[in-house]
């Protein structure tokens, strides 16, 4: 592989684990969500050189939509089994179940949206006054607005526009009864800087993002793994191909890309070359220019 300099992912490094530092001395119960993505593993792997070594001294949270896909489920449970973190999972399944949400039904039906309502039960009935993300400001327009420390009002709720200022890196965790925040300790992070610091810090991750055959089947341009739950057009073909994943999400709205990258050194090579960005294919992003903005607000991750 070619001989990058790297000497900037060290600050990243350093600058995400100081964040990680200031959110468990300021607030009682922190948590980190994790979803099983790449960024959710990178946050684990910082946790752990920040605290060691000591344990992470905050439980992983993780929203079961029940549509994971099974790789993402085992690497969890391999991983939490490895760092010896506590896991706490919220079921979206439980949720629809009780009647609090309804599940969605025809061609394009996803449990995406209904996580909100799943994630904010979960951080409630734990008493989470911070949650610690691995969303990034150059995945997505909404993302990008976000700040380090992002505040959640009593109802989970964003407001883009009444942020607080972050100079000097001092950041102002000050909040009201009910009210919470989520950190985003990646933010400055890029794709190739976490798929570069992944190679350099030889970090373990589902085999889902490196080139599988799979069953797969195209609409509207993407191509979507196959799957029991997924309800299919007559017009919609399943077939099987050479596929990887670049982020992973609800099998329902997670575009797989057609690759040949089966080591880290063809991913970065494949990153550094598209025109598409990771989050590209992401049904869930399609559904209205604001998707994204419209369920942050409403207490999205």
């Amino acid at each position: 592989m070619k001989k990058y300099n790297l000497s900037h992912l060290r600050e990243l490094e350093s600058e995400s684990i100081f964040i990680m530092r200031e959110v468990a001395s300021q607030f009682e119960h922190p948590a980190l969500l994790f979803s099983g993505g790449k960024d959710s593993i990178v946050m684990v792997h910082l946790a752990v050189k920040a605290f060691w070594p000591a344990k992470i001294p905050f439980p992983l949270v993780h929203i079961d939509t029940g549509h994971n896909f099974a790789e993402t489920i085992k690497f969890r449970d391999d991983l939490v089994k490895e760092t010896g973190a506590r896991l706490i999972v919220g079921s979206v399944q439980e949720t629809i179940d009780s009647g609090k949400v309804a599940e969605e039904t025809g061609f394009d039906a996803s449990r995406n949206l209904l996580q909100t309502q799943t994630l904010l039960d979960t951080l409630e009935e734990h008493k989470v006054d911070a949650a610690l993300g691995g969303g990034r400001r150059d995945e997505e327009k909404a993302r990008a607005k976000e700040r380090f420390f992002s505040h959640r009002d009593e109802f989970g709720q964003w407001d883009p526009k009444n942020q607080r200022p972050e100079l000097w890196n001092i950041f102002n965790g000050k909040k009201n009864m009910g009210e919470h925040f989520r950190v985003f300790p990646l933010s400055n992070w890029t794709e190739m800087d976490v798929w570069q610091y992944i190679y350099l810090e030889s970090i373990k991750i589902p085999n889902l993002y490196f080139t599988h055959e799979r069953a797969v089947f195209k609409r509207d341009g993407a191509w979507l793994a196959d799957a029991p739950f997924m309800k299919k057009r007559d017009t919609e073909e399943v077939v099987v191909k050479n596929v990887r994943c670049r982020t992973i999400g609800d099998i329902t709205n997670t575009g797989v890309t057609l690759s040949t990258a089966n080591t880290l050194e063809d991913i970065i090579q494949e990153i550094a070359a598209t025109r598409v960005t990771e989050r590209g294919d992401r049904a869930d992003d399609k559904r209205s220019e604001s998707a994204m903005e419209d369920r942050k607000k409403e207490g999205y991750f």
